[in-house]
């Protein structure tokens, strides 16, 4: 099997590590986390921190995964992607076998894809995306990089959502809107019209409650 890291050891972290399980294609050799408390999760071990990813590496540790979860601010994942990148390992996107993905879609590197979620035809899932728990993506959507589909999130067929942006659980989009790059729907919300990059929106219907950008 091939060996792989896993980039965070908490709760993200763990629904990560049952897709591996499930999927029986990689053999989790630890976790690296910063949390000097934590010692093992689920029965793997914390095997370092971001200091020790170069060591790591030339140890014969080639693949990783970003298992860092993103709740409306992606920097923590933009980072991480960039450092091992730089050191050469490589990121693969992680299927959870429970979930259903039609021809045609696109799944960048790093991604995530979790039990239940459902991706329409011809989607697109930008690199180190999420798609949650049950997240349906209809056909022709265009997930950018970075972004965070969560648990129970709808959208209809052809939905664009831009880099790094969070749509908090539940939410819904009707069909071919544009929700923005760094913006932050509320969990629940109805969005019915486009929502510009870098806000905050939330409602049903959904409402844009500020459009400075979000640092």
């Amino acid at each position: 099997m091939k060996k792989i890291l896993l980039m965070g050891a908490g709760g993200h972290g763990k629904v990560v590590l049952d897709a591996l399980l499930k999927l029986g294609t990689y053999e989790v050799q630890g976790f690296v986390d910063n949390d000097t408390k934590l010692k093992e999760v689920l029965g793997i071990k914390i095997i370092g921190n971001d200091q020790d990813l170069g060591n790591l590496f030339k140890s014969g540790s080639t693949r990783a995964f970003i298992s860092v979860g993103s709740v409306g601010d992606p920097k923590i994942r933009i980072k991480l992607a960039a450092k091992l990148k730089s050191i050469g390992f490589i990121l693969p996107a992680i299927v959870h076998p429970a979930a259903v993905v039609a021809k045609g879609v696109e799944i960048g590197e790093g991604a995530f894809v979790a039990a239940g979620a459902v991706i329409g035809p011809d989607s697109k899932i930008g690199r180190n995306a999420i798609i949650n728990t049950n997240a349906s993506v209809d056909h022709d959507c265009n997930i950018g990089d970075f972004a965070h589909i969560a648990p129970g999130v709808t959208l209809s067929g052809g939905v664009e959502v831009g880099e790094g942006t969070h749509l908090g659980s539940g939410a819904a989009v009707i069909e071919y809107r544009k929700i923005g790059v760094g913006t932050v729907v509320g969990a629940g919300s109805v969005v019915v019209s486009d929502i510009p990059s870098h806000s905050k929106a939330f409602g049903n219907p959904c409402r844009v409650k500020t459009c400075e950008k979000l640092s």
